[in-house]
């Protein structure tokens, strides 16, 4: 393909309409093909990484109102991971527009990096042309299955999210989490808590610090109450 059928498929794919072609050409060219690194990709690929951690970023914060900052951040690592990047630019068609130079044309074993480049650098391009709002009607559709996918394993490792879930919707309370204990030198200490839904008091469990402790707590509740499917008393 010529460089303007190039371009035509890569808009096709962002679904943006380039009012600057060029900048999406260069979005697509590595620096084994172009003149000088500063027309290749690279910088694109700088501006558009940041771009699309802004966007996953609010997206995920706005979407799970009750996940802290350690789970948002655990998910968003692997959304916008060069793995999943890699595997975005493979699968919405970018890695096979990319323009490259001899000796490295064969795509099916292109390095993980420079596929998820290519996409990164037209996030890029797609937002210096047509701003934030193009952008992540891009991202949002090139990324939501990985979105969805590596959302769903994060809340399955999140009892405390899980619970608060059960309580609210079938027994129309929130769990309260209660620090009974701690033990060991304060480099090495250990908590003990335990959830209270309503006026039930559920086993107690130890972690390596409050945040594990209260995972381990809200996991016991959850067992007990979808085992023996109790509504606690109020």
């Amino acid at each position: 393909m010529n460089n303007e059928e190039i371009a035509a498929r890569a808009q096709q794919i962002t679904g943006h309409q380039f009012a600057d072609s060029e900048l999406l050409i260069t979005a697509l060219t590595h620096s084994s093909v172009a003149d000088t690194r500063l027309q290749s990709n690279e910088r694109l690929e700088f501006l558009g990484d940041a771009v699309l951690g802004m966007v996953i970023c609010n997206d995920l914060y706005h979407r799970f109102g009750d996940w802290d900052e350690g789970d948002l951040t655990k998910v968003k690592s692997v959304v916008v991971s060069r793995r999943i990047c890699a595997d975005v630019s493979d699968a919405v068609g970018l890695t096979d527009l990319l323009i490259l130079g001899n000796g490295i044309d064969a795509r099916n074993s292109l390095p993980t990096s420079l596929r998820a480049a290519v996409f990164e650098a037209v996030v890029g391009a797609v937002f210096l042309d047509g701003g934030l709002e193009p952008a992540e009607r891009f991202i949002r559709s090139a990324m939501a299955r990985h979105v969805d996918e590596c959302s769903a394993s994060e809340h399955h490792e999140n009892y405390k999210s899980a619970l608060q879930q059960y309580a609210q919707r079938y027994l129309a309370a929130t769990p309260q989490y209660e620090s009974l204990d701690e033990q060991g030198p304060d480099h090495s200490k250990c908590f003990e808590v335990c959830v209270v839904v309503g006026s039930e008091r559920f086993p107690s469990a130890w972690g390596p610090s409050k945040k594990h402790a209260e995972q381990e707590a809200a996991r016991r509740a959850l067992e007990v109450l979808t085992a023996t499917a109790r509504t606690p008393t109020t």
